[in-house]
């Protein structure tokens, strides 16, 4: 397989994969009617958001892989595994509890990507700063969530 194969199918998987969990995963009713904290951000944003951010997951997951780097593709599959896995615990389960514990498992996954490659591929692990930022705020706004809706 090419390099440009590789680049091809890791965006295709994230992307792809991405869109699609959020597209079966709509937030719905149920999540209208959730008390939001005020830093809520307005729904339109996620989608942009996330479709960016799943290009710089895809692009550092094939830099590792074209790179043979082992540890930090251990970690860039768990962190895939963890995002894919949010939305439907969060939005199909209605499970935020158990959508707090995958996201900081998430945040956790994302921290491990970038130490394994801060040394060895920088570039990756700057692909990876957008992304941890962003799940930061999103464990951030889960907990909220949790918190004022529990009960």
């Amino acid at each position: 397989m090419s390099r440009s194969q590789a680049l091809l199918l890791f965006l295709v998987l994230v992307v792809g994969g991405g869109l699609a969990i959020g597209y079966i995963t709509l937030p719905g009713e149920w999540y209208a009617g959730l008390v939001k904290p005020s830093f809520n951000p307005p729904n339109w944003i996620f989608a942009p958001v996330w479709t960016v951010l799943y290009i710089l997951i895809a692009i550092a997951g094939w830099r590792v892989w074209d790179y043979g780097l082992t540890r930090p593709q251990q970690f860039w599959w768990a962190q895939l595994a963890l995002n894919f896995l949010w939305s439907p615990t969060f939005f199909g389960f209605q499970q935020m509890g158990l959508a707090l514990i995958v996201i900081v498992l998430l945040l956790i996954a994302i921290i491990g990507f970038i130490k394994t490659t801060w040394d060895s591929e920088r570039i990756s692990a700057l692909l990876f700063m957008p992304y941890l930022l962003w799940v930061a705020f999103a464990t951030l706004l889960n907990a909220s969530l949790w918190m004022l809706n529990a009960g």
